[in-house]
């Protein structure tokens, strides 16, 4: 039978455990590029764009809209690693700790 006060002590150690996490997450980066890496976006754990990179090349002024499609490819792939790799070091920090409840994603109490 499921255990609720059980559960219920737990919770507390898990939210210690995610604010441990969260503080680790600024530290994870990631890159993504576009352009066949002329624009590089890199993000943190976070989900912040924390650096780009344009190949000098790139900036025409009589092209803006190619300029800003690859910025926004660039950083979109980023963030979507950079959330990714949070929701993989979230799993690793509270696995055993709370039963496998299918739907619930910890990710959301950062």
């Amino acid at each position: 039978m499921f255990d609720l006060m059980k559960m219920m002590g737990r919770l507390k150690e898990v939210q210690e455990k995610m604010k441990e996490v969260q503080g680790q997450l600024e530290k994870i980066t990631v890159s993504a590029e576009a352009g066949a890496g002329m624009v590089k976006a890199t993000a943190n754990g976070k989900k912040q764009l924390v650096n780009l990179e344009i190949d000098p090349s790139l900036i025409d002024p009589s092209d803006p809209d190619m300029l800003r499609d690859l910025i926004i490819a660039a950083t979109n792939k980023a963030l979507t690693e950079a959330e990714l790799r949070s929701k993989e070091e979230i799993k690793k920090a509270t696995e055993g700790m709370i039963p496998n409840i299918p739907g619930m994603d910890l990710s959301n109490m950062l």
